[in-house]
């Protein structure tokens, strides 16, 4: 093949992938922003209680809140 059909060749390919979306269009995960509701801990977290994580008050268990610590999420005990 000559060297002059490369150089058009290689410029369809380019504007081929523009027109798809690009080179680096990733599929990529949309921002989810923390829940503003969650308060800080106001209890010393330990180590062992990062182990039950929490998204919402919901997902821990009676007289337990759900608190925002250095491990993320946890769920602490009101008493």
């Amino acid at each position: 093949m000559p060297t002059q059909a490369l150089l058009p060749i290689l410029l369809l390919c380019v504007l081929l992938l523009q027109a798809q979306g690009g080179l680096f269009n990733r599929n990529k995960k949309p921002i989810t922003w923390p829940n503003t509701d969650i308060k800080a801990c106001e209890k010393n977290v330990f180590q062992d209680m990062c182990r039950r994580h929490c998204e919402d008050y919901r997902d821990c268990q009676e007289n337990n809140i759900c608190c925002l610590a250095y491990c993320g999420n946890i769920c602490m005990n009101t008493l």
